[in-house]
C-alpha cells in the first residue's frame, strides 16, 4: 500500500503539485478505507485491484486540476463533515463566523426560527441546528441538486426533522407572513468580470450560480435587503457573509433598506467578512 500511494505522490511532484504528499495520502486513505495510522501499519500489504483503480481515478482527476476536496466530496465545517456535489460551494472556515454570531443571537430565544438563503450544502443552518434542539430552519436554494445535498447533510447530522428545504430565488418560495428570528446567507458576491480571473480550482469547479454576484458583485445583497424586513421578527437579525472590499457598499444598501443597526465583523485574517443587521436598534 505504501508503494502505491507514494507512486501517486511522485507523479504529483513531477506535475508540480505543491501538496503532492498530502494529496496522495488523503486519496489513499479514502480509496483504501483507512486512517493515517492504519495506512502506516499496513505499509507492506498489497493493494486490491479494485482499490488501486479508485486511487488511480482520484489521481487522474487531480492531475486535471480538480481540487482534492471536490474529488473526495467531503468538507469539514463546524466540526461536522458535509457532503458536496457539483451544485454546492465548498464550506469555508470564514463562514463559521455566521454560525458563531448566529448562536449568540438565537441562544436566548425559545424555539428560534432560521431562514438560510442560497443554502448550498446547508452548512450554516445545520451547524446551528446541531447546537440547539428546539431550533428549526428553512433553507432556500435555486438548485434542486444543492437542496438534495443539504437534506442529505441534515439527515446525516440528525436534524432532518427540523430542516425544511424550498426551491426558489431568495424569498420567493417563503409564504407571506412567515417570520424568522434569524436570516442568514453566504450569497454570490464575485463581480461577473472577475470570475474569469479566479484560480482554476474555483473558476472551473465551483458552481457559477454560487459565485456570480452581478456586474458589481452586489446584486444578491440588494435582493436580500429589499425583502428581508418583511420576513424578520421585530427584533430579528440578518447575517450576511461579504467580500473583503464590500463592507461599505453592503452597509449602505442595508441602511437604505431601513436597517437601523448594521455591524461589520472581521475574520481571523483581519478582513471584513460578515455584516449583522437589525431593523430596530438595540436599546
Amino acid at each position: 500500500m505504501g508503494a502505491a500511494w507514494r507512486a501517486i505522490r511522485d507523479l504529483f511532484r513531477r506535475a508540480g503539485i505543491d501538496t503532492a504528499e498530502l494529496d496522495a495520502r488523503l486519496f489513499a486513505e479514502a480509496a483504501f478505507g483507512m486512517d493515517r495510522l492504519e495506512l502506516v501499519n499496513r505499509e507492506r500489504e498489497l493493494v486490491p485491484a479494485e482499490q488501486l483503480k479508485v486511487l488511480e481515478g482520484y489521481a487522474a482527476r487531480r492531475l486535471k486540476g480538480e481540487p482534492v476536496v471536490r474529488i473526495l466530496g467531503e468538507k469539514e465545517f463546524w466540526g461536522l463533515s458535509f457532503r458536496l456535489n457539483a451544485a454546492t460551494l465548498v464550506p469555508r472556515p470564514e463562514t463559521e463566523l455566521l454560525v458563531e454570531r448566529g448562536l449568540e443571537i438565537i441562544g436566548p430565544l425559545d424555539g428560534a426560527r432560521i431562514l438560510d438563503l442560497g443554502t448550498g450544502t446547508g452548512c450554516i443552518p445545520i451547524a446551528l441546528l446541531t447546537e440547539y434542539s428546539d431550533v428549526t430552519a428553512v433553507a432556500v436554494d435555486l438548485s434542486a441538486e444543492a437542496l438534495e445535498m443539504a437534506r442529505f447533510n441534515a439527515n446525516r447530522h440528525g436534524v432532518g426533522d427540523r430542516f425544511t428545504t424550498l426551491k426558489g430565488s431568495w424569498f420567493d418560495p417563503i409564504e407571506p407572513g412567515a417570520r424568522f428570528d434569524l436570516i442568514t446567507s453566504n450569497p454570490p458576491y464575485i463581480e461577473t468580470a472577475e470570475i474569469a480571473t479566479l484560480m482554476p480550482e474555483v473558476r472551473e469547479h465551483d458552481p457559477r450560480l454560487a459565485l456570480d454576484g452581478g456586474a458589481d458583485g452586489l446584486a444578491a445583497y440588494r435582493a436580500i435587503a429589499a425583502e428581508a424586513g418583511l420576513f424578520l421578527k421585530p427584533e430579528g437579525a440578518l447575517l450576511l457573509e461579504i467580500g473583503a472590499s464590500q463592507a461599505g457598499a453592503v452597509h449602505d444598501i442595508l441602511v437604505g433598506a431601513g436597517f437601523a443597526e448594521v455591524e461589520i465583523a472581521r475574520d481571523l485574517a483581519g478582513l471584513d467578512r460578515m455584516i449583522t443587521a437589525r431593523l430596530v436598534a438595540a436599546p
